[in-house]
């Protein structure tokens, strides 16, 4: 059973890196423009010259999910980084300081767990407006309670080793005892989180853009892609075929490296 999960990882690993050079090589190698359109090239069927064929405007499809991967992985990876460092510094604060700190931040975060993520994501897009940025805070909002409920989690109980006590008699501060000895300690578990994490703020991000609040027109991502695609899907059906492919193969491998991690982790402890 280790042996097929660390499996997993591995090739959840090598997708991720394809998926990534992809995105950030493909389009300078695609002699395609992902935006402008070309009316003389529309609806063209997969050829040589256009691999996935080209959309209602003629713009090479292949290019469009290319250049939509870039736009994709990078709100993705900003957002999971957003809700990752909002969570892990108030949830230090929360479990380091106690009192009245620990008490407002998490009501503070509980009031944000009471409404269900996708929806969350939703009022927070709506209210802040569509857009690359917008998104990306949208999304890290909407994670940050998360991070903030195992941060502080982790760091009560480490609070509670012997090690802190012994470091407090020495005269270490609480700071150094924090970020130097109890973070180390579950940043393992952190970084699971942080790939299961990344996959599903993939998946939303393409929901957002697919409904028209993610990534505007014509920036391409892979939401709006498919999107684009929806319109002449009896036509052309190839059109969705390739991004969505590629967009499930990012969100699997994400999952894939969450748990090869997390089985190392196991095999060490």
């Amino acid at each position: 059973m280790r042996r097929r999960r660390w499996s997993r990882g591995a090739v959840g690993a090598w997708l991720l890196a394809l998926v990534v050079l992809s995105a950030l090589v493909g389009p300078e190698l695609v002699p395609y423009d992902p935006i402008e359109p070309d009316y003389r090239a529309r609806f063209a069927t997969p050829s040589a010259e256009h691999w996935l064929g080209t959309d209602n405007l003629g713009r090479d499809v292949f290019a469009r999910a290319l250049a939509g991967g870039r736009v994709s992985l990078v709100i993705t990876g900003a957002a999971t980084l957003l809700a990752l460092t909002v969570g892990l510094v108030t949830g230090l604060a929360a479990a380091g300081l106690r009192g009245p700190v620990d008490v407002v931040l998490t009501r503070a975060f509980d009031a944000l767990l009471a409404f269900p993520g996708f929806l969350l994501v939703l009022l927070l897009v709506a209210m802040l407006g569509g857009g690359v940025g917008q998104t990306i805070a949208a999304l890290g909002v909407a994670g940050s309670p998360l991070y903030f409920r195992l941060t502080r989690a982790f760091t009560r109980q480490e609070l509670q080793r012997d090690y802190v006590t012994a470091g407090i008699a020495l005269g270490a501060s609480h700071v150094r005892l924090l970020f130097r000895h109890a973070l180390p300690n579950f940043a393992g578990a952190l970084a699971v989180q942080a790939a299961s994490t990344a996959a599903a703020f993939l998946l939303v991000e393409a929901s957002l853009s697919y409904l028209g609040l993610g990534v505007p027109l014509p920036t391409p991502s892979w939401g709006n892609v498919l999107q684009d695609a929806r319109a002449f899907l009896t036509r052309q059906p190839w059109a969705a075929l390739g991004p969505g492919l590629v967009l499930a193969t990012a969100a699997l491998a994400f999952q894939f490296v969450a748990d090869g991690v997390r089985d190392r982790l196991d095999r060490r402890s």
